[in-house]
């Protein structure tokens, strides 16, 4: 039964369920390694409004290096992201089961790389922290495309502005006072409390993950990753085997 459940959260076969738990799990995931990284790099990696506004500020004060900086980061994000579309796009024509399960693998493996060098990496760190800094941007681009890919762009995992609007659009309609409870239905207001629900669920996890994320990063370094990466790579299996042995 537990490997029939993961399974399922890579299938290309979706539902609102697997969605929200695959996004959930995501959210944590996302959560743990910005936290970590910020702690690792002083940069927060997983969403780029931060970033763009901080090219904006750079170029105000002409600080040209922070500038290219801003914009390898926006661009590594941007190419995991790309990258993903890629391999779903690839594996929907050739009608694979691991169209979802590839890009958690790719994901997981770079995050277990960076979670096994990363003792190494403060050997010299005017080189090794802008690595990281692309390494983790593009980790979360290619993560927040695989759950928008899932679940038609209704889910994000890597930032939270869109899913705090969403949820106080919810909370707004929760609590608005319908004076006319017999009024025609076009002029009243419900809130979609199923969405509400995974907002909220999405929005603890995030910050759920960048507790554990910030606490076992300050006490074991690098090395936290690797349980996260461990998970994923046994999620995404499961999935790449069915293939295996189809082929």
């Amino acid at each position: 039964m537990p490997l029939k459940y993961l399974q399922l959260l890579t299938s290309a076969q979706r539902s609102n369920k697997t969605n929200l738990h695959l996004g959930a799990y995501l959210a944590f995931v996302a959560g743990a390694v910005n936290a970590g990284g910020f702690l690792a790099i002083h940069r927060y990696t997983s969403h780029m409004s931060g970033i763009i506004s901080g090219i904006g500020d750079d170029l105000a004060l002409t600080d040209i290096i922070a500038v290219l900086g801003g914009i390898s980061m926006l661009l590594s994000f941007l190419s995991g992201a790309a990258t993903t579309a890629i391999i779903v796009n690839w594996g929907q024509r050739r009608n694979i089961y691991s169209i979802f399960a590839l890009p958690l693998m790719l994901e997981a493996m770079l995050l277990l790389i960076f979670g096994v060098m990363g003792a190494n990496l403060s050997i010299y760190t005017p080189l090794t922290i802008p690595a990281i800094a692309l390494l983790l941007c593009y980790v979360m681009g290619l993560q927040n495309a695989i759950i928008s890919k899932i679940s038609n762009s209704e889910i994000r995992t890597t930032h939270m502005t869109g899913v705090m609007t969403d949820m106080g659009v919810e909370l707004g309609r929760m609590f608005y006072w319908n004076k006319d409870k017999h009024a025609n239905q076009i002029h009243y207001v419900k809130a979609n409390r199923q969405k509400l629900k995974t907002h909220l669920t999405i929005f603890l996890m995030f910050l759920l993950g960048g507790i554990v994320g910030a606490i076992s990063f300050k006490g074991v370094g690098y090395a936290s990753v690797i349980p996260l990466s461990a998970s994923m790579i046994a999620i995404a299996a499961l999935q790449i085997y069915q293939d295996i042995k189809t082929a």
